[in-house]
C-alpha cells in the first residue's frame, strides 16, 4: 500500500467548544484512547505526519481549536516541517488579536462556518445568541489583516433554499473559497433530517452551473462525490473535474485524528483505524486493516456497478452511517447505473487524479518552477502541483520546469 501517502490530515485538537450545533460529528467517537493529547504528543504527531509527507496539508479543527492555548506552538512546528496549516473554526473567537496571532504563526488560512445569511437562523443553528455577528466581525478582521479564509456551509433542510444568499454573503465578505458541505448523519447529526436525494441532486446541479467559480471566489463541494458525475454529464471539460476534494478521499489521501489520538478514515466515520499513542501515525496509516481495506475500494450495490465508479465512488462515510458498511452504496445518490461502464465516464476518469499519490518515479521541481507555483492561490496549489506532475510524467521527464506549468495550464 506504499502508493498511498497522507496529503490531507484533519486533527481535532480538542473537543471543547462553547457552541451546541445539532450536526456536530465529534460526539461520534470510538471508545478508548484517553484524554486530549498534550503539547509534546501533538508535536510528535506533526513530526510523524511530516515524515510521511512534508508537503501535507494539516487542518487543525475541533471542537473549537482556538480554545487550545498551545495552538501557535503546533502551527509553528508544522510550518517548520514544511506543511501547509489551515485552522477550522466557528469564528466566534476571531478578533483582531487572534487574527494577528494566527498570521504571526504562519497559518496559511482558516475555514469558518457560516450556515445562514440571516443572523437569527445562524444563531439558532449554532445554539448561541450573537454567534453570526461575532463570526462576521471576525471575517472582516481577517479581511483587514490579509488572512486568507474560506466560508464553509453545511446544507440542511433549514438552509437548503437560502444557498444563493449565503454564497453572495461569502463573496461580499471576501472569502477566497466557498465550501458546501453535505450532511452525514453521525454524532449529534444522527437526530437530524437530511435533505432528500432529489434536493441533493438539485443542489449539486446548481453548484455545477457555477463552474467552480463565483465572481472570482472558488466554489467547491465536500462530502458530495456525485458532483463529479453531474459535472461530467453537463461538460466533460468542467473545471470541477480537476478538483479532487469533491471526491471521497477517506483512507486514500485523507484521515482524521481525534483529540485522544484515535485515527478514523474521515471526520464523519466513527470507526477506529488505530491510535497514534499506541502504534504511531506511520503504522496506522500504512498497516491499519481498516484503511487498507478501504483502499481496495470493493464497493457494493449501485456504487459497485456504476459506470461512474472511477469518477465518483460515493461517500463512504454516508454509506457507513446509513447502511452500516463503508463499502455499501451511497444512499443519497439517485443515479441509476447502466450495466456496463460508460466509455465517456472512463475517459473522464482517466484525466482526473484519483486521490492517490505514487511514491515511485518521484519528480524534481526546479527552483524556477517552484517560484511559479508560488503565485497560484494557496487553496488550489495542491491540485495544480498534482496535475503538473502527472503531465510531466506522461511526457517521460523527471524535472518540472516553468514551461511545464504553462503547457499543463493550457491543457487544464
Amino acid at each position: 500500500m506504499s502508493e498511498f501517502i497522507p496529503g490531507l490530515v484533519s486533527w481535532n485538537v480538542t473537543a471543547r467548544c462553547g457552541l451546541r450545533c445539532p450536526h456536530c460529528y465529534i460526539d461520534a467517537r470510538p471508545e478508548g484512547g484517553g484524554g486530549e493529547m498534550d503539547t509534546a504528543e501533538g508535536l510528535s504527531l506533526i513530526d510523524e505526519i511530516a515524515a510521511l509527507n512534508p508537503r501535507a496539508m494539516l487542518v487543525l479543527s475541533g471542537g473549537e481549536p482556538l480554545l487550545r492555548p498551545d495552538l501557535p506552538t503546533l502551527i509553528r512546528r508544522a510550518n517548520g516541517r514544511g506543511m501547509t496549516v489551515v485552522v477550522g473554526t466557528s469564528g466566534v473567537l476571531l478578533d483582531e488579536s487572534m487574527v494577528r496571532t494566527l498570521l504571526a504563526c504562519g497559518v496559511a488560512g482558516i475555514g469558518v462556518s457560516l450556515d445562514a445569511a440571516d443572523p437569527a437562523e445562524h444563531d439558532r443553528f449554532r445554539g448561541m445568541p450573537g454567534a453570526w455577528q461575532r463570526t462576521v466581525q471576525g471575517l472582516l478582521a481577517c479581511q483587514r489583516h490579509g488572512l486568507t479564509f474560506q466560508v464553509q456551509t453545511t446544507v440542511t433542510t433549514a438552509n437548503h433554499g437560502q444557498l444563493p444568499e449565503i454564497l453572495d454573503l461569502a463573496c461580499a465578505l471576501g472569502a477566497r473559497v466557498f465550501n458546501l458541505f453535505f450532511l452525514v448523519c453521525t454524532g449529534r447529526g444522527q437526530s437530524m433530517s437530511d435533505i432528500t436525494p432529489e434536493q441533493y441532486e438539485e443542489t449539486l446541479r446548481w453548484l455545477a452551473r457555477t463552474g467552480g467559480n463565483y465572481r472570482g471566489m472558488l466554489v467547491r463541494a465536500r462530502c458530495a462525490p456525485h458532483l463529479r458525475r453531474i459535472a461530467a454529464e453537463a461538460d466533460p471539460a468542467s473545471p470541477l473535474l480537476m478538483e479532487d476534494g469533491s471526491r471521497c478521499l477517506a483512507a486514500s489521501s485523507y484521515c482524521r485524528v481525534l483529540p485522544d489520538g484515535t485515527v478514523t478514515p474521515c471526520p464523519y466515520m466513527p470507526v477506529s483505524a488505530g491510535n497514534v499513542r499506541e502504534k504511531g501515525f506511520g503504522w496506522v496509516w500504512h498497516r491499519s486493516p481498516l484503511l487498507r481495506g478501504m483502499r481496495r475500494r470493493k464497493l457494493r450495490g449501485r456504487c459497485g456497478r456504476c459506470d461512474y465508479e472511477d469518477l465518483c465512488g460515493g461517500c463512504r462515510a454516508r454509506a457507513y452511517a446509513m447502511k452500516g458498511s463503508y463499502a455499501a452504496e451511497d444512499p443519497l445518490c439517485s443515479y441509476r447505473p447502466r450495466r456496463s461502464r460508460s466509455a465517456r465516464a472512463k475517459v473522464v476518469a482517466d484525466t482526473v487524479h484519483p486521490g492517490r499519490v505514487a511514491v515511485g518515479g518521484s519528480l524534481v521541481w526546479s527552483p524556477e518552477a517552484e517560484a511559479w507555483l508560488g503565485v497560484v492561490p494557496l487553496f488550489a496549489r495542491g491540485m495544480v502541483r498534482s496535475k503538473v506532475e502527472s503531465y510531466v510524467r506522461q511526457k517521460g521527464e523527471t524535472v518540472v520546469r516553468p514551461e511545464h506549468l504553462v503547457e499543463a495550464r493550457r491543457k487544464m
